[in-house]
């Protein structure tokens, strides 16, 4: 399995990280993809890497809840380790209007420059969209969809919402714990969107799925999301695992 959306970087990890490194290599996770959250985690990011470089590989992006009134500083900085860094990705980028409305603007802006690096480095996206649909859309509608890739992040849409993912070019959904909630009438729609356009992920330390929900989320749980996905499609566990690594390492070029 491939955990396409980690953050075992950030301090809620900085007690046990090797542990949870070893239980998600247990678990049979191979790859974990962490995506940068802002300027301040930039130093994390590398240092956890370099730790675990058998597992590990990075992403680099400003995400939207850091763009404030000094987000083009910031970008600079970002841009600057992107270009002295290895990543399989921009990310994490998109928009996020859930907790704030203010820097709507600023992230819309954002946005559109880190596509724009994707583009002229030919890299994947990492896409965070909150309570943002149509305005992220309209960022990606200014871009030729044969030059954008991506994954869609903690995806909880519909159908039309997929179909609408896939037109702005070749984009994957990425699943996370989310789906095993009780809650979550719209794992039904997930059949209609196909193995072929998922990836697994875990959004740790967020997202804990059943069993450990209300818990500090950890790679090894993705294995859970890989579980419901099977029993959800009806398939077996090792045919979702082959699937989302095989889509996975094509996005990423692992």
């Amino acid at each position: 399995m491939i955990d396409s959306h980690s953050h075992i970087f950030l301090e809620e990890f900085d007690d046990d990280r090797a542990d949870v490194v070893l239980r998600a290599k247990e678990a049979g996770v191979e790859r974990i993809v962490l995506p940068n959250v802002d300027v301040a985690t930039i130093s994390r990011l590398y240092e956890t890497a370099a730790a675990f470089p058998d597992i590990c590989v990075m992403a680099m992006g400003l995400h939207p809840t850091s763009v404030t009134e000094n987000y083009l500083h910031d970008l600079e900085i970002v841009e600057h380790s992107l270009d002295a860094g290895r990543f399989v990705a921009i990310g994490e980028v998109g928009m996020d209007l859930y907790w704030d409305k203010t820097f709507a603007e600023q992230q819309k802006d954002a946005l559109r420059r880190q596509v724009q690096w994707a583009i002229d480095r030919n890299m994947p996206l990492i896409l965070h969209v909150r309570d943002a649909f149509a305005e992220t859309v309209e960022v990606l509608r200014e871009f030729p969809s044969e030059r954008l890739r991506g994954v869609f992040h903690s995806f909880t849409g519909t159908p039309d919402e997929a179909a609408v993912i896939s037109s702005l070019g070749d984009f994957k959904l990425g699943i996370n714990g989310v789906v095993t909630f009780k809650k979550s009438d719209w794992r039904e729609a997930l059949p209609f969107i196909g193995l072929e356009n998922l990836l697994l992920e875990t959004d740790c330390p967020y997202l804990t799925p059943v069993p450990y929900r209300g818990r500090r989320n950890e790679s090894a749980y993705v294995a859970y999301v890989c579980q419901k996905l099977a029993e959800i499609f009806g398939v077996s566990v090792d045919e979702v695992d082959r699937l989302t690594t095989e889509n996975a390492k094509r996005l990423f070029g692992l």
